[in-house]
C-alpha cells in the first residue's frame, strides 16, 4: 500500500492509502482528523477515487471527488483539492517534514552576493544528498535590493538612488519581486529540502505548505497571519512578508522568505521604482502601511522574534545546530565573485 498525507494551511490532515494495479487506483481509503457530514460522504469519496487513472493530476482527482459527493455534504477542514493532493503525494512517494533530519544555519552578517551564492550552493548540496535539509536564517552585512531572476533591472531599481544610499543590487536564482533590505530591518530565511517534500503539489500548493510553520510561529508571537496566494504572508494590518521559490532539476526545492521587521519605507520607495507605481499619491504614509513591521505587532527585539521562530520550527519538525562547511563556503565565495557579483548576471534582464 502507498500512503500520502497533506495538510493545507488552516485545514485538517488528509491521509490516503491506496494501491495501483494496471495503472488504476485500487483499495483507496481516505482518512484524517477532518469533519465530514453525512457519514456516507467518505464512502462516496473512496468510490470516486477507486479506478481513477494513476496519472490523473490533483485537479482531475478533485473533480471526481466533487462530482461524487452527496447533496448537502459539509466538509470542515477538508476539500476535494486537498484529497487530490494527498493522492498525488501517495503516488509520488512524497516525504513529510519529520521524515528529515533538519539542520540550522545561522551565521553572522554576510554580503548580499554571498547570500545569493549560498542559496544556490546549499540547495545543490541538498539535491546531491551531501547535505541534510536545512533552515538558514540570514544576517545582512550591508543594505541591498534583491531582484527576482526574471525582473528587469532598470524597471525595478533606481540606480542613482541605490548608489546614493549605498545599496547593493543583486539578482537571485528564484523568480518573484524585488526586496529592499537593511541590516537589522528584516527577517530572512531559506529552506533547502529534497523535492520529495513537495511531491504531488502544484507550485501554489507548495508555497502555502512550506509557509505553514511560519504562520504557527507568528501566532505564538501574537500575530494573526495568513497565507495570501501566490506568495505573501499577510495580517489585518498589512503585508508581513513575501516568498520566492526555485525547483532544481537535480532534485531539491529552495524556498526563501523575507519579512519586514522595521522597514525604512521612504528610502525603499526612492530605491525601488515598483514601489512608486504600487503606492497611491498619499505618499509615504501609504508606503508604511504596505510593509507591516514585525516590531510594531510583537513589541519584541528582532533577535527574540528570530529565536522564537527557530524554536517553533524545532518543536514542530526537529532541528539540530549546523553550519556551512569549508567546501560549501569556498564554492559560495567563488560564485559570489564570479556570478552573483558580476554585472552580466545582475543585468542579464536589463
Amino acid at each position: 500500500m502507498r500512503h500520502g498525507e497533506y495538510k493545507a494551511p488552516g485545514a485538517k490532515l488528509a491521509a490516503v492509502d491506496l494501491d495501483v494495479t494496471d495503472g488504476l487506483l485500487r483499495d483507496v481509503r481516505v482518512s484524517g482528523d477532518f469533519f465530514l457530514e453525512p457519514d456516507e460522504a467518505l464512502d462516496a469519496i473512496n468510490t470516486a477515487l477507486e479506478g481513477a487513472p494513476a496519472g490523473l493530476d490533483a485537479d482531475g482527482l478533485a473533480r471526481r471527488v466533487e462530482a461524487a459527493l452527496p447533496p448537502g455534504t459539509v466538509m470542515l477542514g477538508l476539500s476535494a483539492q486537498q484529497v487530490g493532493v494527498a493522492v498525488r503525494r501517495a503516488l509520488t512517494g512524497a516525504s513529510d517534514w519529520r521524515d528529515h533530519d533538519w539542520r540550522l544555519v545561522h551565521d553572522g552578517p554576510q554580503e548580499p552576493a554571498l547570500h545569493m551564492a549560498l542559496d544556490q550552493v546549499l540547495a545543490e548540496e541538498v539535491a546531491a544528498g551531501r547535505r541534510p535539509p536545512t533552515l538558514r536564517v540570514w544576517e545582512w552585512a550591508s543594505p541591498a535590493v534583491i531582484i527576482g531572476s526574471f525582473q528587469s533591472l532598470r524597471n525595478e531599481v533606481d540606480a542613482a538612488a541605490a548608489a546614493a544610499h549605498g545599496v547593493t543590487v543583486v539578482r537571485r536564482i528564484s523568480g518573484g519581486g524585488a526586496m529592499f533590505v537593511e541590516p537589522g530591518d528584516t527577517v530572512t530565511y531559506s529552506l533547502y529540502a529534497p523535492d520529495s517534500l513537495v511531491a504531488g503539489m502544484s507550485f501554489a500548493d507548495s508555497y502555502a505548505y512550506l509557509d505553514d510553520w511560519v504562520l504557527g510561529a507568528l501566532a505564538e508571537l501574537g500575530i494573526d497571519a495568513w497565507y495570501k496566494p501566490l506568495n505573501d504572508i499577510a495580517s489585518a494590518h498589512g503585508k508581513i512578508g513575501g516568498a520566492a521559490q526555485k525547483r532544481l532539476a537535480a532534485g531539491a526545492v529552495l524556498h526563501h522568505v523575507t519579512m519586514s521587521y522595521d522597514i525604512d519605507a521612504a528610502k525603499m520607495t526612492e530605491v525601488l521604482r515598483i514601489g512608486r507605481e504600487k503606492i497611491s499619491d498619499k505618499g509615504i504614509a501609504s508606503a508604511q502601511k504596505r510593509v507591516d513591521p514585525l516590531r510594531s505587532q510583537t513589541g519584541l527585539p528582532r533577535e527574540e522574534v528570530i529565536d522564537r521562530m527557530i524554536a517553533h520550527f524545532r518543536g514542530r519538525y526537529g532541528l539540530a545546530a549546523g553550519g556551512v562547511t569549508d567546501a560549501e563556503m569556498r564554492r559560495a565565495e567563488e560564485l559570489a565573485a564570479g556570478k552573483f557579483g558580476s554585472p552580466d548576471w545582475t543585468a542579464r534582464v536589463p
